[in-house]
């Protein structure tokens, strides 16, 4: 009889997002993966196949969870504005040395950015991610307008990308250790910029 595997596979690859978050894919050595997971090379290479398989399956889970916090969250407002706003100033919040972050930036957009040259597949399944939160806060704000708390005349698509570019810009520049309370408010004047948007 087969011995059962002595790793928990969501358990290590929580580990791995923690790892990845923290220092990117270039930065994380197989040696830091082996502690960081508690697992051997040849167990780690059986399991996802490669780095790369890894790295993959990480960032997966990082943006289904990502996807899960936005859903619950929301599920929290009446209002779809009231809980967008109050979302950019949670992604604010989170990326103050208060937060329990790796890494205050955004582990999708650092993928991006350190595979765009080098890792065609990560740097694809990177794009079609942000691709796929693009439409998430496409679709709420579509239903926010079709609820009359958005005008008529707005473009949820073209909201939702300003939206996008906004956390990825606050997320990136979290990275120059600016005070915590000068993050907060560039998370109440993301939030504000939803305001120009409502219905009169």
């Amino acid at each position: 009889m087969p011995r059962p595997p002595s790793y928990n596979r969501e358990s290590a690859l929580a580990r791995a997002v923690s790892l990845f978050w923290e220092k990117g894919y270039h930065g994380s050595s197989m040696k830091q993966i082996e502690q960081a997971l508690d697992m051997r090379p040849g167990s780690i290479y059986a399991t996802f196949g490669s780095k790369d398989g890894l790295y993959s399956e990480a960032l997966t889970r990082y943006a289904e969870a990502g996807g899960a916090e936005l859903a619950e969250h929301m599920a929290g407002y009446d209002s779809i504005i009231e809980g967008l706003k109050d979302y950019l100033r949670r992604i604010a919040q989170g990326c103050t040395k208060k937060g329990v972050a790796p890494s205050r930036a955004c582990l999708i957009v650092k993928t991006l950015l350190e595979s765009s040259n080098t890792h065609a597949g990560l740097s694809e399944q990177a794009q079609a991610i942000l691709g796929a939160i693009e439409q998430s806060f496409s679709d709420l704000l579509e239903q926010a307008r079709e609820q009359g708390e958005l005008r008529e005349s707005v473009d949820p698509g073209r909201l939702a990308r300003l939206l996008q570019s906004q956390i990825m810009g606050l997320r990136s520049i979290a990275e120059r250790n600016l005070p915590d309370d000068e993050l907060e408010t560039l998370g109440d004047d993301m939030a504000r910029i939803l305001d120009a948007y409502r219905a009169d």
